[in-house]
Parts: C-alpha cells; structure tokens; sequence
C-alpha cells in the first residue's frame, strides 16, 4: 500500500491529515516544496500509531512543531511530516515554587505570557520566541541571557519503537542551541518547568520590555526562522557579517536583513535555494575576511 492508503485506514483523524501540502505554509521563513504527507498530533496514542505504520513500511518520519526554526527545501519532503501539537497543561502551586506540566506542542511565547498573567515568573525571556515547547527543548532555546535548561527539570519523549522516557535535565545533555533531542530520534511529549511566583507588574514590565527590544532589534516584520547563525565562541557572528559590509545582501528573494546582519529574511517569494545561496557566500565572505567559521542556527530539512 501507498502512504495515503495506509493512513486512511489508520485510527488518525482524517481532518488533521492533508498530503501534497506546501511547507511555506507550515514555517515562518514561508518558504518550502510540498510534504508527500503531513499530519497533525494531538495525543500520544496517534503519535505511537503512526509510528507503527512508519517503522512497519519504512516510512521516512520528519517532526516539526511550529516551523519557526526551519528551511524546507524547495523539493519537499518525502514520506510522513508529523506536526506535534500536543498542548496538555498543568500548573502545581506549593509555596512560592510553581511545577508547570506541559505539552511539547504549546506555544513558548503564550505560555510565557499566560504564567506570567498569573503572577508566575522564569519565563519572561521566552515570551518572544515563537517556538512550541518541543522545538525550544530541542535547540535549547534562549534570549536575554536565559536558556530552556535554566527552568526545565524533566523531559518526556517517545523513541521510534513507540517507546516513552522521562529523563531528568541533567540527561538531556543541554548546551548552546543544542540537546540529546538534536543528536537522536526522540519525539519529545512534555516537559515539566520549574518556575516561581513574583510580582505581576515586574514580570509584566519585564516582558513587555523584551517585546520592544524584539521589535526594535530583529526584523520581525519580515517572514524568517529566526537568528540564522549561532554566535562564535570568540566573537559575534552578526557584528562579523556586519563588518563584511553584508547588511542588505540579496540573493533572489532571500535577504541579509538590514536591521540585524544574523538574519536572513524572505523579502519576498524567496525559494529555499536562495536561502541557501546566500548562508555560502555569507560564510565564504566571513572566512575570508577573518578566518572564522561561522555555523547556521536554523534547521535545514527536505529535498
């Protein structure tokens, strides 16, 4: 049987299936070929379902949570896309310390707002970033000096052979924009965060803060994944290509952005080739210019 046969008799609900799909519509850079098929994940028991018809027929698997960290390129992907959007939530209160539960499909930017409307603080560097949870975990999301490790106490994941796993943080192996989640083929389910209670209007005051840093520092009026390269050990990788006068750069529709040198922007019907043009000649123009080597941030993922 085809894939499409497959999962249409499979227990998945039909409307969260769709095949042929563009990933431009499933990422914020808006670029990317289409998925052969694409399925939305709202439990663990179609999680282990699909997994099942994935590992039976040799099914290719890609996950993706909410596409804010990914180049897809222009030929797509084959086999099955798995878009977890597993959203549970628990908050557990006991004195001043506050366990939230939640799944690998919410949103990091609105759970960070929502805790923080309820008085909860830790999570005010991640009310920007647009990631889910599971993505964040992944590549140890962070931003004003605070990372994903910093509030995490224990990750559950699922392993291809269905399998499911709560490891402490310290086995997550979490390091600059990088996990055990990076390096294996684990699903990550939910995490459990340590977080606080504070002062509502300090938290609020806070957020809104590095919502305007945000704004005023980062081209988020333009469709991108996010910072595309990872800073140096020794230096400053946007200043870098700043210093290589590549501010503005084009490459069809991809563009260094103007307002922050570690940004690659789709100014407009970019294709994912162009993308990747342009993070080459970056690099080359970095290299020759300073002899360092700079690396993308962004996943890349796709044909």
């Amino acid at each position: 049987m085809n894939i499409k046969e497959l999962i249409e008799n499979s227990h998945i609900t039909k409307e969260n299936i769709q095949y042929e799909v563009p990933m431009k519509n499933y990422t914020s850079f808006k670029i990317g070929g289409p998925a052969e098929c694409l399925i939305k994940i709202n439990s663990e028991e179609e999680l282990k379902e699909i997994l099942n018809i994935a590992k039976i027929n040799k099914i290719p698997l890609t996950v993706i949570g909410n596409g804010s960290n990914l180049l897809v390129k222009d030929n797509g992907i084959k086999g099955i896309v798995l878009k977890i959007e597993i959203k549970k939530l628990e908050i557990k209160e006991e004195n001043s310390k506050v366990s939230v539960i939640v799944g690998s499909g919410a949103k990091l930017g609105e759970l960070a707002q929502k805790v923080g409307k309820l008085g909860i603080t830790g999570m005010e560097f991640a009310s920007g970033i647009p990631g889910t949870i599971g993505g964040a975990i992944k590549m140890n999301a962070g931003a004003h000096g605070s990372e994903m490790k910093d509030i995490i106490t224990t990750v559950t994941y699922i392993d291809v052979d269905g399998q499911i796993h709560k490891i402490e943080k310290q086995d997550a192996k979490f390091e600059y924009r990088n996990s055990i989640f990076s390096k294996e083929k684990y699903i990550i389910l939910e995490a459990e965060l340590q977080l606080e209670k504070g002062n509502i209007t300090e938290i609020q005051d806070k957020m809104k803060e590095y919502l305007e840093y945000r704004k005023s520092k980062q081209p988020v009026e333009y469709p991108s994944a996010g910072s595309t390269f990872k800073r140096g050990t020794d230096f400053v990788t946007a200043k870098l290509i700043d210093d290589c006068g590549l501010k503005g750069k084009k490459i069809g529709g991809a563009q260094i952005s103007q307002k922050h040198a570690g940004f690659i922007i789709n100014s407009g019907n970019a294709k994912a080739e162009d993308v990747l043009k342009l993070i080459e000649y970056t690099k080359e123009q970095v290299y020759n210019k300073f002899k360092k080597n700079i690396e993308t941030e962004i996943e890349i993922i796709g044909e």
